[in-house]
C-alpha cells in the first residue's frame, strides 16, 4: 500500500496495483493456510492524508487476502494502519538457538547471537551489529531482498551461514 516505495527502492514493479497483487501472490504461493507467520513489522501503509502516497485500507482488509496465521510484532509505520500489535520484539527458541524478532535493527539485542529484522528495505541482508563490546548478527527478512516472497526459518539460516562463511 506505499505508492513511493516503488521509486525510493527501485521496485520492479508498473505501479501500486501491481506490486500489492504481486506480493500477496507470492505470499500467498508460499505460505500455507495453517502455517505460522512472524511478521516483523510495517505490515502495510496506510495514508494518513499528510503525505498522499498510500491508501486508505486497514491492515484487516490485507490480512483477509493473505494465507498463514500472522504474529505481528510492530513497525514504525503499523501505529498508523490498525494492526494493533503490542509486540515490539519477540525471542523464540528454534532447535536451540535463541533468536530476536525486532523491526528495527537499531533495537537488535546482542544477548542473542541472531536478530531477525526488517525496517532496512534493500540496504543489506546481513550485518553485524555492535553494542558496547558485545555483537549480533541482524538478518534483513524485508521482502526487497527476497524477492518479494516471505522466507523459512531454513532459508534464513542456509543464507546466514553462507554469508558468514564467504
Amino acid at each position: 500500500g506505499h505508492e513511493n516505495i516503488i521509486k525510493y527502492c527501485n521496485r520492479p514493479f508498473k505501479s501500486l496495483e501491481h506490486m500489492n497483487k504481486e506480493i500477496i501472490r507470492r505470499w500467498n504461493e508460499r505460505v500455507k493456510p495453517d502455517d505460522i507467520v512472524y511478521h516483523v513489522g510495517d505490515f502495510c501503509f496506510r495514508s494518513a492524508g499528510v503525505r498522499g502516497n498510500g491508501i486508505k485500507v486497514k491492515a484487516k482488509s490485507w490480512r483477509d487476502r493473505l494465507n498463514g496465521n500472522i504474529i505481528f510484532i510492530r513497525g514504525n509505520h503499523d501505529k498508523n494502519n490498525s494492526v494493533k500489535t503490542r509486540i515490539h520484539s519477540l525471542v523464540l527458541n528454534l532447535n536451540g538457538h535463541f533468536i530476536n524478532l525486532v523491526h528495527d535493527p537499531d533495537f537488535a539485542n546482542v544477548n542473542h547471537q541472531i536478530n531477525i529484522t526488517g525496517h532496512v528495505h534493500e540496504k543489506w541482508e546481513i550485518k553485524r551489529i555492535k553494542q558496547g563490546y558485545s555483537f549480533t548478527d541482524c538478518i534483513n527478512v524485508g521482502v526487497d531482498v527476497w524477492d518479494f516472497y516471505p522466507v523459512t526459518y531454513e532459508e534464513l539460516i542456509a543464507r546466514y551461514r553462507r554469508l558468514i562463511n564467504e
